[in-house]
């Protein structure tokens, strides 16, 4: 029962803990209330077996459990005496619970983050930490800052949604569009260290890429505007590679050495016509050309016969779209694919030396690999070691040390 409980926690506790957070309108309260629910599951589950509803059973557990906990506060805290007093009014209120439901409790939840009452900054970090699950850490690496700024931003995020009394409702209509872009951001986000985790003993974490998808999948049935579109097809195109990204060992295999045969051709076709649909909207943002860049890799039957030339095209118009020092790293790389290493290695020189990505290891590991294509093997070194110091992946840092030992060889 402690291994399906613990399974039961890894795909649904997040979702469980959405729903509390609605119903209780309290953050913090709700992580109290998902954590008791849990350990009362682990105490009544193998007596009584599991619930036929396990999420449902979870989530009325939990609600009950916070109400009881603000009974004993009201006792001391007259604060709390009127929450605890809502909360046992609307007790009886059944609970929507169906997986079918739009709004999703999630999604309604993402966009509570996203209210314009934050920045920008806040409002990712909130939904990545609080509603997506990761890390303060993991959400720190994200953004390429401190662990301690995105802690400080996620205190007063909640605190002035909560002093603010923003309800934890998907907007109207009219007011979607402008919370579109928040929204779309954080689901990359999400699926970026589902897609390739930042951290850990496994390169792709799938719980999290799925969730994201899933969560794409409900944005566009919600709003299907082009970007949405497009993030949902640039989701697909990568996830469809999953099988391939690493081999039997779980080490990293790079695109180039990928088995083809391996990706997942319903995914890829699903991906690519909604690429097509978003390009033919007319209105093509940063999501749709990086979709447009991953059906450029669809397509080819062979690395050899990748369209290069006009991936380069597609990131330079996406740098004009949205500067980032990452998209010009990239643009970089395919630079090197077009006209060689020594072209590549020179634009990657140009990005570091801007010094937005001195602590991101793939910028030093890509800079090692142009070096050791160009037989500068002092450099390769220096730079492979960099990447090293910096990874906290353990495939990538398995492939760099494994490039260290091929140029000492």
């Amino acid at each position: 029962m402690e291994d399906r409980l613990a399974e039961l926690y890894r795909t649904d506790g997040q979702r469980v803990r959405a729903t509390l957070i609605r119903l209780l309108g309290d953050f913090d309260l709700a992580e109290e209330a998902l954590q008791e629910a849990f350990a009362a599951a682990l105490v009544q589950w193998p007596r009584e077996g599991m619930p036929e509803n396990p999420r449902a059973w979870l989530v009325s557990t939990g609600r009950f459990r916070a109400i009881d906990e603000l009974r004993r506060r009201a006792r001391f805290d007259a604060s709390v005496r009127a929450l605890a007093a809502d909360l046992e009014g609307a007790v009886q209120e059944p609970l929507p619970l169906e997986d079918s439901a739009i709004p999703d409790d999630r999604l309604r939840l993402i966009f509570t983050c996203c209210h314009p009452i934050l920045s920008t900054e806040a409002q990712l970090a909130l939904t990545l930490r609080e509603m997506c699950g990761l890390t303060t850490e993991e959400v720190a690496r994200a953004f390429l800052v401190r662990p301690a700024t995105v802690a400080q931003r996620i205190v007063r995020a909640k605190a002035r949604l909560r002093d603010g009394h923003v309800p934890y409702e998907v907007p109207e209509p009219a007011q979607l569009p402008e919370r579109l872009s928040a929204v779309l951001h954080v689901i990359y986000l999400l699926f970026n260290e589902g897609y390739a985790a930042t951290a850990g003993e496994a390169m792709v974490r799938a719980d999290l890429a799925g969730e994201a998808i899933r969560l794409g999948r409900v944005l566009v049935e919600l709003l299907p505007e082009p970007e949405a579109l497009g993030l949902l097809a640039l989701m697909l195109l990568h996830h469809s590679r999953r099988h391939a990204r690493t081999d039997d060992a779980g080490d990293l295999v790079l695109l180039e050495d990928q088995d083809r045969a391996l990706w997942d051709r319903e995914a890829i076709a699903e991906g690519l016509d909604l690429v097509e649909r978003a390009l033919d909207s007319g209105r093509v943002g940063p999501m749709t050309v990086q979709a447009a860049i991953a059906a450029a890799h669809a397509r080819a039957p062979t690395a050899e016969h990748t369209d290069w030339r006009g991936i380069v095209a597609l990131y330079s118009a996406l740098h004009a779209m949205s500067p980032s020092p990452v998209v010009a790293l990239n643009r970089a790389v395919a630079v090197a694919m077009r006209d060689g290493p020594e072209a590549g290695l020179e634009a990657v020189d140009a990005v570091l030396g801007g010094g937005g990505l001195d602590g991101y290891p793939l910028a030093h590991a890509a800079r090692a690999d142009l070096c050791r294509r160009l037989g500068r093997v002092d450099e390769a070194r220096a730079a492979y070691r960099r990447a090293l110091e910096l990874t906290r992946q353990e495939p990538e840092r398995r492939f760099l040390e494994r490039r260290l030992t091929e140029l000492e060889a």
